[in-house]
């Protein structure tokens, strides 16, 4: 699967279980510009979940897709406003 967008910065909480990755992507996501798009990589498999269900109840960002690989989950999240 390609990615078709400019991925803004990379955040690696691989090694790192809830609520920290929904922790450190809401701390990343604020210091991005709108319409940036964050790239999270995440070894914990409730991420999945966690994330999805973080942006959302959460305005101003957009969970554009995520990818389940064999260790690393990947969560690509745009900021909107």
């Amino acid at each position: 699967m390609s990615v078709e967008f400019d991925i803004a910065e990379t955040l690696d909480v691989k090694g790192e279980s809830c609520p920290m990755p929904v922790v450190k992507t809401k701390s990343t996501i604020d210091g991005l510009s709108q319409g940036e798009v964050l790239e999270v990589l995440a070894t914990d498999s409730g991420s999945m979940s966690d994330i999805d269900g973080w942006a959302d109840g959460t305005d101003g960002v957009e969970l554009i897709e995520q990818q389940e690989g064999d260790t690393v989950y990947k969560h690509y999240v745009r900021k909107t406003e």
